[in-house]
């Protein structure tokens, strides 16, 4: 049997691909042993499964939440719609108290629900896996809601490096 060719991998192409993927914008949203608001953007959301409910996300190993993150029971996945522009920044660059004046609920685990999300899944922290440069954690999803106007709000999405809303085509 001929071997292999050993792979021709070149990083900023490797990049340059995954920037074509079109994703969704989320906050996750949890709350530190001390009390503190902790919360991070991220694009990385998926489903997994309908029965049980699992959603996944994933989150790099060097983030100042990750200890948060990696030992607490729940958290919640805020999908944001395109007006959520500026809180997407806040999360994903502010340092300190991302959470100032920024309007949200508690949910039933007492984790912040983010005001006017498109929709939001409470999660149990079922499971965590190193891999690479990150953690993926898989979520049961206890409890999930829906804006009552959702269908008619455009959800933000980042691909090829920016920000989008996106439209209907059919």
């Amino acid at each position: 049997m001929k071997p292999a060719n050993p792979p021709n991998f070149d990083d900023a192409a490797f990049r340059r691909a995954l920037s074509q993927f079109a994703t969704g914008v989320t906050v996750i949203t949890t709350r530190a042993p001390s009390g503190a608001l902790i919360g991070i953007t991220a694009s990385s959301f998926n489903s997994v499964s309908l029965t049980p409910p699992l959603v996944l996300w994933s989150l790099a190993t060097r983030s100042a939440s990750m200890p948060v993150f990696r030992s607490n029971s729940h958290y919640v996945v805020n999908v944001l719609a395109s007006s959520q522009l500026e809180l997407c920044k806040r999360f994903a660059t502010v340092k300190g108290d991302r959470f100032e004046g920024v309007s949200h609920a508690e949910g039933d685990t007492g984790m912040p629900v983010l005001d006017g999300a498109l929709a939001w899944f409470e999660c149990h922290n079922r499971s965590r896996y190193d891999e690479g440069d990150h953690v993926i954690f898989v979520g049961e999803v206890e409890r999930c809601g829906v804006n009552e106007q959702a269908g008619l709000i455009e959800p933000l999405v980042f691909q090829n490096g920016g920000f989008h809303g996106l439209k209907r085509i059919d």
